[in-house]
């Protein structure tokens, strides 16, 4: 039905989930799996937030999605597409873009080049991303910066940047990237309280119709950007769903949001018992 490398961008709004079912991940050199029956439900073209304590494997499961721990863990389970009870398994791999909790930008490359680099390398990017030239690249790039507030900082060196501005340029780079599948993983964390939330923000303009699966320690910050919410928890770790308030994302933070974070956090300290 859907085959096996399935186009997401035509999935969003109707009704189409990634599940990944039974779940199961173990380092090759571990005595005991990190992750063990992993089951997640992840709306195409949403956000679903992991929320859990340090080292409960939220990083693990986004690096294993991304395919970085190929040749380091082991992995059993299935990553099934599903729609009105048609289910297919899928191949998600090369549909993946990931933003990691450092901003990783090449200090000798202006901000610009930094939005260019994943062009350079053969297997990034969409099709459309790959298939265009030079000129036309360089406009794109032009296009994202000045969608994320730098197009006049295009030359600047990160080493002259904020780190709002790096984060910024790495949202750039990660859209230039033009997957349908987006992993973050904690690309907030550093920021102060006002540029976090207006890259919240940004990000969920810049990504809307994206399938977003974003990690965080702050459950503030997961209640705005949630359409669908996990903890991670136990050891191995499961991931348990936690119901959210039906309004639209990025939510703004009323008293229902409040209860509902102080809820998630009396979850979170039983994990540190």
């Amino acid at each position: 039905m859907y085959g096996d490398k399935p186009d997401f961008s035509t999935m969003t709004g109707k009704g189409y989930t990634l599940n990944i079912e039974k779940g199961h991940l173990q380092y090759i050199d571990a005595e005991a799996p990190t992750l063990s029956g992993i089951n997640m439900t992840i709306p195409i073209g949403e956000w679903t937030c992991l929320l859990g304590r340090s080292g409960c494997g939220k990083s693990t499961l986004l690096r294993h999605l991304a395919g970085l721990l190929n040749d380091k863990a082991n992995w059993d389970g299935q990553i099934v597409l599903e729609s009105m009870g048609n289910r297919k398994v899928v191949s998600i791999g090369d549909q993946i873009a990931y933003m990691g909790q450092q901003d990783l930008l090449m200090p000798w490359l202006s901000a610009l080049d930094n939005v260019l680099l994943s062009t350079r390398f053969a297997g990034f990017g969409s099709v459309s991303t790959a298939s265009i030239g030079k000129r036309e690249q360089r406009e794109k790039a032009l296009y994202l910066l000045d969608q994320v507030g730098l197009h006049d900082k295009q030359s600047l060196l990160p080493q002259k940047m904020s780190g709002g501005m790096r984060q910024r340029v790495a949202i750039a780079r990660t859209l230039m990237q033009d997957k349908p599948i987006v992993l973050m993983d904690e690309p907030f964390s550093a920021l102060d309280a006002v540029n976090r939330h207006k890259l919240q923000n940004l990000a969920c303009e810049l990504l809307k119709d994206k399938t977003v699966l974003l990690i965080t320690h702050d459950p503030q910050e997961a209640i705005r950007l949630a359409s669908k919410l996990y903890i991670m928890h136990n050891t191995p770790t499961e991931a348990q769903s936690l119901p959210l308030p039906i309004t639209a994302v990025p939510r703004k933070l009323d008293a229902e949001c409040a209860a509902l974070q102080q809820s998630i956090i009396e979850r979170l300290e039983k994990d540190y018992e």
